[in-house]
């Protein structure tokens, strides 16, 4: 959240418009971090993809707010670095004792309706700890049992592209930049009062009619890089944070 409760990190203007861009920068020349991210799926109980994608939005949030990743937090350094560069997000699976392994590294666990996704603080491209480094990334297809229901308009939603098939771990990837823009583009009061309500927010998927309406309206829009699964430049994600509506 802050360099103490309410301060946020600062994020120059010039690296939030560049933040998920497609084409070469500045940032590409800074060295390369990725925000490791876990989501526990046990073969006899895996967590509805919705809960799932929420949960990582969320635990993007609760990373960013953390006072360990603000001022002189211990993992502040990791999170100004991984801010400068490239912002990734990797999605793994973990089980089991994998998952317990997981656990015990330093991190912070965020429990949905039944999802659980550790986040962790950001690790070097090729800097992954060894049991993070050897879960798989593939194999996180999951399934909504039943639609989910319609997002409450009062609250934070994060629509997704309706034209896009994306598998659930690039989706919550994706999901967690589109939380990340809406919390860059807050005001600290505004922050404060998303935190202290427990980062309220729905993922869903935007009605094709609404889309273009979606990306153009001035709120915030995850374009991906291009590094796996879809196109560079494909638009995503729109953070659609009340306080952002004009």
């Amino acid at each position: 959240m802050s360099n103490d409760p309410t301060t946020p990190v600062p994020v120059p203007s010039a690296v939030r418009d560049s933040a998920f861009r497609p084409e070469p920068g500045d940032r590409d020349l800074a060295p390369q971090f990725v925000l490791p991210l876990v989501v526990r799926i046990e073969r006899a109980a895996p967590p509805p993809r919705t809960d799932a994608l929420e949960t990582a939005a969320r635990a993007v949030l609760v990373m960013l707010a953390d006072e360990r990743s603000t001022g002189d937090g211990e993992w502040a350094r990791a999170m100004r670095d991984w801010q400068d560069a490239r912002i990734r997000k990797v999605v793994r699976r973990a089980r089991g004792a994998e998952w317990r392994r997981a656990g015990a590294l330093p991190g912070i666990t965020v429990t949905g309706k039944t999802a659980e996704v550790r986040v962790f603080p950001p690790v070097p491209l090729d800097g992954w700890p060894k049991d993070l480094a050897r879960l798989q990334v593939s194999g996180t297809d999951l399934d909504d049992p039943e639609p989910p229901v319609g997002a409450d308009p009062a609250a934070p939603v994060l629509w997704t592209n309706p034209g896009l098939e994306m598998s659930a771990g690039k989706a919550m990837a994706q999901a967690g930049h589109g939380a990340q823009l809406a919390w860059w583009e807050l005001s600290d009061d505004e922050r404060a009062a998303w935190r202290d309500a427990g980062f309220p927010l729905s993922v869903r998927a935007a009605d094709p009619a609404r889309w273009t309406g979606l990306t153009t309206g001035g709120l915030p829009v995850v374009r991906d890089a291009g590094f796996t699964e879809i196109a560079p430049g494909s638009c995503t994600v729109v953070a659609d944070h009340p306080a952002l509506r004009r």
